[in-house]
């Protein structure tokens, strides 16, 4: 009777096994690198949006000495069709109303910009909708005063909705100081899609990071 041979076990050696974890480390560290760079690109969209806001202010000011959206004499200036502000030197309605007819110097101020040739984007006396921000919320201006600051800050601002927690503290970071409470760049407090008179500590020192970031309203000072 034959006795059957017992063949080896097989199984990894040492250095198959490090040659396994290297390779895993290697894909998370790419996977890692790849959504750090994600971000990154996120953040750097949502700053040239409210940058590119800013320049078009400062540009139709320039150029006709007058605030866009806030222009009296917009016809003139931006095109028939363009529908006049009242000329104050503020910019009223809300950053992002989006009624058609356009109703409120918030919304003139997308007609004016656009017709003038500073933004691009659909322009006409009937219809001029506020824009989407990079990561898919509304971008518009507003006006502060001091009976209705926007989280605590006068005069015009550019807003940003559904900004997440983390590109909004990077992007404040970025252009002002990392506070969401002070300086020329503040927010909204998580889930808070509309401006706020008072200040919000949704994010910087002393804030913690929260279990569920959330959305936050950004703005900056024009």
């Amino acid at each position: 009777m034959w006795k059957q041979s017992k063949s080896p076990q097989s199984g990894f050696t040492l250095v198959e096994l490090a040659i396994v974890l290297v390779i895993i480390g290697l894909i998370l560290a790419a996977v890692l690198k790849g959504q750090e760079m994600v971000t990154n690109a996120k953040v750097k969209s949502v700053v040239n949006d409210l940058k590119g806001i800013s320049v078009a202010y400062y540009a139709y000011q320039d150029l006709y000495k007058t605030i866009p959206g806030d222009d009296a004499a917009a016809a003139n200036h931006a095109g028939t069709g363009a529908l006049a502000g009242n000329g104050d030197g503020l910019i009223t309605g809300a950053y992002n109303d989006a009624a058609t007819p356009p109703a409120t110097e918030s919304q003139y101020f997308w007609q004016h910009t656009r017709m003038a040739g500073f933004l691009t984007g659909t322009a006409t006396a009937g219809s001029a909708l506020p824009s989407n921000n990079s990561v898919g919320g509304i971008l518009g201006v507003q006006g502060g005063t001091t009976a209705a600051a926007v989280y605590g800050m006068t005069g015009p601002v550019v807003c940003a909705s559904n900004v997440p927690w983390k590109i909004a503290q990077a992007a404040d970071t970025a252009l002002d100081d990392g506070d969401s409470t002070t300086g020329s760049v503040r927010a909204g407090a998580a889930g808070v899609t509309a401006t706020a008179t008072g200040t919000s500590a949704a994010y910087g020192p002393g804030v913690a990071i929260p279990a569920t970031e959330g959305l936050h309203t950004l703005c900056m000072k024009i």
